[in-house]
């Protein structure tokens, strides 16, 4: 699997330790930041996003203080579905019934060994496809298109 992550400089210890352990097992593609100079979640969150969007990544991984910020930016692009989750049901749920395609966790909220149950959880997940699931996504693709 592909996968997209970034964090801001909050989130960029947590990111670090979460892609060398997913290297192993997928592609990764590291966004940024680099350091934990400061920067603006925003423009992590929305590359990773836009990544999503564009086909490049499968999934996304967005870490920033609390996960919340990271979560309302890349939910601002089009077809992207952030769920922040901190806990194991919500990072799988939200793939099962909502599609998520981005995770959202918070560095300064969850611990390392947190963090990968999570993203093993999210990772792992699929998309139930139910009828029940669908017309709730085809309402919020409605509500993305102005409708």
């Amino acid at each position: 699997m592909r996968v997209a992550i970034g964090a801001d400089h909050a989130g960029y210890p947590l990111k670090e330790h979460l892609a060398s352990i997913l290297r192993g097992d997928h592609d990764v593609i590291d966004l940024g930041t680099h350091s934990t100079a400061p920067v603006d979640y925003p423009d992590l969150a929305i590359a990773v996003a836009e990544a999503v969007r564009r086909g490049e990544a499968d999934r996304g991984i967005i870490v920033c203080g609390s996960g919340v910020g990271a979560a309302i930016a890349a939910n601002k692009v089009a077809g992207v579905r952030a769920a922040l989750a901190h806990d194991h049901y919500s990072a799988h749920q939200g793939v099962e019934h909502d599609d998520a395609n981005v995770l959202c966790l918070g560095g300064r909220v969850v611990g390392s060994n947190v963090a990968e149950e999570l993203v093993e959880a999210f990772l792992g997940a699929t998309f139930s496809g139910e009828e029940r699931h669908r017309r709730r996504l085809d309402k919020i693709a409605r509500l993305e298109q102005g409708r």
